[in-house]
């Protein structure tokens, strides 16, 4: 049972430890840092909040860290309750037999109601079977979006772009500027997944791989996606687009140091970058080609999901389900929303957000969520790939090269085709 929530329970929190007499749980997370002790303080809410359960996080370090080390244990059988898995590993832990129980499924069994229209369009399907049953609950959700140094832009006598078309016109006069027009920090997660999303091409075959690990081969050669690097390599060649490796860190210092006009982020990145950015900046959806037909449809989250892992007493099982309940509660939802920079998963919790006139003060904070709510297409939902980290890899290897000079766009896009469709053939092998 939960209390309601008062700025008095909050403090309770604060001193809140586990309970001998409550049925106790685990939540192995990788996560660090303000996000990590945030997730102290959301389990912190939550035991205050109630009497029968005692959730304890565990910073297992890195995403793939946390993913290696919960299927370990579960192969051990000593996995904990609740496992936070990034977007790359989705398609590892759902097609692990046995491991999890659809958090749909868990919440439903221990009595509630499940709505999945309550959560955001572009959240809704990311960590859910074909048929659209929950079976990660969203967690730690974000959007790729440009970052905008409305300095840069006011020197420049220019407009933020919404499509690469409108790019191409004002990148000249921010060169001439002073500034570098572009960077980014993911080409795989920003200009790759999302380029997909946000132009409405299937990214693989098989239904994006959700409906079967057989036969899924990826689609890395699509003529659209060689006009986007071919570009991508142009303007860095003309000095409008700059590529610092595949360091997230390494690509947003030029913004933060007020040097880049546009920077493609993380809705997520917002909370940090107030604290960063030497200049004032501003936030817009990723651009997107208009000279492709069908583009300007929603992208899909990042982040991770919060996944239940099999193999609990049932009490156990019960107090996952209460924490997944308390998890997506309006208020806690606007808590770690305006605490992490995070969008909000649920209509209710952006309401929330909105009516307390939270985005009048944070206009920025609110266009991951906006985007997230753009018109969805047929293959702007997300995908399902075994063996992505590794597929990751090889993007950052042959965009590097790219930028390197040292293959072509064509070259290197076949070569991720060849070498990913590789892995995908040895995950159906080993999945299921």
């Amino acid at each position: 049972m939960f209390k309601p929530l008062s700025l008095a329970g909050f403090a309770l929190a604060i001193s809140a430890t586990t309970s001998m007499a409550a049925t106790n749980i685990t939540w192995w997370h990788g996560m660090a840092g303000r996000n990590g002790e945030v997730i102290n303080e959301v389990a912190q809410k939550f035991n205050a909040a109630q009497s029968t359960c005692a959730i304890t996080p565990v910073s297992k370090g890195t995403y793939e860290e946390a993913l290696a080390s919960g299927i370990a244990a579960f192969r051990s059988g000593e996995q904990p309750n609740i496992l936070q898995v990034f977007d790359a590993g989705a398609a590892t832990i759902i097609n692990a037999p046995g491991a999890v129980i659809p958090a749909e499924d868990l919440i439903t069994q221990a009595g509630y109601t499940f709505d999945r229209e309550a959560f955001i369009e572009g959240v809704r399907y990311f960590y859910a079977a074909p048929d659209g049953k929950f079976v990660g609950m969203p967690f730690n959700s974000s959007a790729p979006i440009m970052y905008v140094n409305t300095e840069a832009l006011e020197k420049a006598g220019v407009e933020a772009p919404k499509t690469w078309e409108e790019f191409e016109a004002v990148a000249p006069k921010l060169k001439e500027a002073g500034y570098l027009p572009l960077v980014q920090s993911q080409l795989t997660w920003q200009f790759t997944e999302n380029f997909f999303s946000r132009h409405n091409i299937q990214f693989a075959t098989n239904n994006n791989g959700y409906d079967s690990v057989v036969d899924t081969k990826i689609n890395m050669t699509d003529p659209n996606l060689v006009m986007m690097f071919t570009k991508l390599k142009a303007w860095a060649d003309e000095g409008y687009f700059g590529y610092y490796g595949a360091g997230w860190n390494d690509n947003q210092k030029l913004f933060e140091e007020g040097k880049a006009a546009f920077w493609i982020g993380s809705s997520g990145s917002f909370g940090g970058l107030q604290k960063t950015a030497q200049k004032p900046f501003s936030a817009t959806f990723l651009p997107y080609w208009n000279s492709i037909e069908g583009a300007g449809t929603n992208t899909f989250i990042g982040g991770a999901a919060l996944f239940a892992m099999s193999g609990k007493p049932e009490a156990e099982n019960k107090c996952t389900a209460d924490f997944f309940q308390f998890l997506t509660s309006p208020e806690i939802q606007k808590f770690y929303h305006q605490a992490t920079g995070y969008v909000a998963i649920t209509k209710a919790a952006y309401e929330l957000a909105k009516s307390e006139g939270y985005y009048k003060e944070k206009p920025a904070a609110e266009v991951g969520i906006q985007q997230l709510m753009l018109k969805s297409g047929d293959w702007s939902k997300g995908y399902r790939l075994g063996f992505y980290p590794q597929i990751r890899e090889i993007m950052e290897r042959e965009y590097g090269r790219i930028f390197a000079g040292e293959t072509t766009v064509e070259e290197a896009l076949k070569t991720i085709e060849t070498e990913a469709n590789e892995l995908l053939a040895r995950f159906a092998k080993t999945a299921g």
